[in-house]
């Protein structure tokens, strides 16, 4: 059969990674693209085809903190035993291991995906982004070693060893990336994006629902302090990705594939949702199986609408956890940080001079 005859797919392509050194490159920014451009290599920096990435670098750097700064874990420690009861301590621990999985999986990943990402000022912040994650890993760390006793430690890193919904859910986001480094074809990239942006932007939050619950009934703040650091973390990551999947729908139309947007979505928020019934369930004050599920919802269309893409679920219009607002404080380290604008949160009160240009 002639090759003719068979419909040539550009997604059936294989991309490639940049090379370490180009002497054929192109650093200009109009030759720049977010990925398959022809980049030399070099990080030149005194210009940016993508405003957003200079935006999201001084925000980022303003955002430096370190887990050994958060004190008063040991007063959770103590909380943990004498207030928490059997069904919040099982939540507890079982957020805390798919929190740490994520983070976990994220800073492996994340070099691998920029790799193929031929925009200096976009690799710079995934290279931040890494740093930060592993910052994420060593604090659930710093969490399980301070609060829970020794013996239990290993079980909450491989819980999902012994729970199958949690396996189930680590196997579908490990599967997506490993298919892209098996065959990095256009469609296995744009699917391990849509994948970083879930993850990022979906994956975390009814865990971090729970310790604000906690949080808002006087309970774990310390465990709360280090949650809200990581969250604040965890938007500007999903600005990132949501930029660099506009970018993509920009510059490279025939790899955007919004049907596959709203089908992970919809597996996405499934998964969610049954996880969140499983390890929440309607056992914890506060939290329910109804409030998992109008929350994930919610949350779904927040972050669909930030991509431009219409809602999955329109009669979904509410965040069902009013104490989510009540917490939602700029001005202090217990904030909530989930819905506000990232930016308002840097730490220093002046990056000039940083990457002032």
């Amino acid at each position: 059969m002639s090759p003719q005859t068979t419909p040539h797919n550009p997604q059936d392509e294989a991309m490639m990674p940049s090379l370490i050194f180009n002497e054929y490159g192109r650093d200009d920014v109009s030759n720049r693209s977010i990925i398959k451009g022809n980049t030399t290599g070099l990080f030149n920096l005194n210009a940016v085809k993508y405003s957003w990435a200079k935006s999201m670098y001084q925000v980022m750097i303003g955002n430096f903190w370190v887990p050994e700064k958060v004190s008063g874990l040991k007063d959770d420690a103590r909380m943990f035993r004498e207030m928490l009861t059997p069904a919040e301590q099982r939540a507890y621990k079982g957020v805390i291991s798919f929190l740490t999985f994520l983070d976990s999986i994220q800073t492996v990943n994340l070099p691998h995906l920029s790799d193929y990402i031929t925009s200096p000022e976009v690799n710079l912040i995934l290279s931040i982004q890494a740093y930060q994650e592993a910052i994420h890993s060593q604090s659930y760390a710093t969490i399980i070693e301070s609060v829970v006793d020794s013996d239990e430690r290993d079980d909450i890193y491989y819980f999902w060893r012994e729970d199958p919904v949690l396996l189930k859910r680590n196997r579908y986001i490990g599967q997506i990336y490993q298919d892209f480094l098996d065959e990095s074809s256009d469609a296995n990239f744009f699917r391990a994006m849509v994948a970083n942006y879930l993850l990022e932007g979906l994956y975390f939050y009814n865990g971090f629902a729970l310790f604000d619950t906690f949080v808002d009934a006087l309970k774990m703040p310390a465990t709360g302090r280090m949650i809200a650091y990581i969250r604040r973390d965890e938007l500007t990551h999903v600005v990132i990705f949501s930029n660099i999947i506009k970018e993509i729908r920009k510059e490279f139309p025939e790899m955007y594939d919004e049907k596959l947007i709203h089908e992970m979505f919809e597996e996405a928020v499934r998964q969610e949702i049954a996880w969140g019934h499983h390890i929440l369930g309607d056992d914890i004050v506060g939290i329910s199986r109804e409030t998992t599920t109008d929350y994930t919802r919610w949350l779904a269309n927040e972050r669909l609408e930030r991509l431009g893409v219409a809602p999955l679920y329109p009669d979904t219009i509410v965040n069902p956890y009013k104490h989510l607002e009540r917490l939602q404080d700029p001005n202090t380290d217990r904030g909530n940080f989930f819905e506000s604008t990232v930016i308002n949160y840097t730490q220093s009160s002046s990056l000039k001079g940083s990457w002032d240009f």
